[in-house]
């Protein structure tokens, strides 16, 4: 599999050769490939069943951290999408949000933006302000609301409303964006906030869980899930340093029907 997925990616840099490569130097996969993950881990876990290893179509997140990144190389390595940081709060920018939004989409990653919440600006705001940022492209993942606690914001850092004023302000979120993308937005968090302030409730919405030691059955018990953040400290060929590794709950059919129906128009 790892030499035939080789093999792919010669002949796509020989197209490229003849005038096929997009303005990064790089040729797009074609069309609904997917590729395994040739992957590795500089801390892994031990997991119960089931395993990331079971699930077929595997992806990154990716921010400014990820400095240096060779999206075409990444792509033929089993990165067949990404959520890639876009905002925080009401007025800051991930300074490599375009940057990677360009050149994942020119290797024919599948894309998505996601928003870190801040709890120190109304909603409204924050949700404006994603807007703003992140245009409207056709084929991109849903939006993603990112809750979680803060503990580096200078302002926002001791901010803990109550799980009540929580959901509101999320539903207030998540409304907004809805109605601009046209598609409801995909929930990230936490073992811990999610337990705090029960996320439970937010019923018909997707979610994408961070589980670095448990499987998520195990850390959250009885919820469904769409996307599984399995690890921080990830190893991608086309990456430098470490990467969070994403599993997308289902096999590759699942996920072309997924895309078909969640996809922005």
């Amino acid at each position: 599999m790892i030499q035939f997925r080789r093999l792919i990616f010669l002949c796509l840099f020989a197209l490229a050769a003849c005038g096929g490569a997009h303005d990064t130097g790089v040729p797009p996969a074609p069309p609904g490939v997917l590729f395994a993950p040739d992957f590795g881990d500089s801390d892994p876990a031990s997991f119960n069943a089931p395993r990331p290893a079971a699930f077929a179509v595997h992806g990154i997140d990716a921010a400014r951290f990820q400095h240096s990144v060779d999206w075409g190389r990444a792509r033929a390595s089993g990165v067949n999408f990404a959520f890639i940081k876009a905002t925080e709060g009401g007025d800051l920018l991930d300074s490599a949000f375009h940057e990677h939004w360009r050149a994942a989409g020119s290797a024919g990653v599948v894309r998505g933006a996601y928003h870190f919440y801040y709890f120190c600006t109304p909603p409204e705001d924050q949700a404006r302000w994603f807007i703003r940022n992140v245009p409207r492209s056709a084929g991109m993942m849903p939006p993603v609301l990112d809750m979680e606690w803060n503990p580096f914001s200078p302002t926002c850092a001791t901010v803990r409303p109550p799980g009540a004023e929580v959901r509101d302000q999320m539903r207030r979120w998540l409304r907004i964006v809805e109605a601009h993308y046209g598609q409801r937005p995909i929930i990230y968090t936490t073992p811990e906030f999610y337990r705090q302030n029960g996320l439970s409730q937010f019923d018909g919405y997707e979610f994408w869980l961070r589980s670095t030691a448990k499987t998520l059955g195990e850390a959250y018990p009885g919820q469904s899930w769409k996307f599984w953040q399995y690890t921080a400290t990830g190893i991608v060929p086309g990456i430098a340093g470490g990467v969070d590794l994403n599993a997308f709950n289902g096999n590759r059919s699942d996920w072309q029907a997924w895309l078909a129906r969640r996809a922005v128009r």
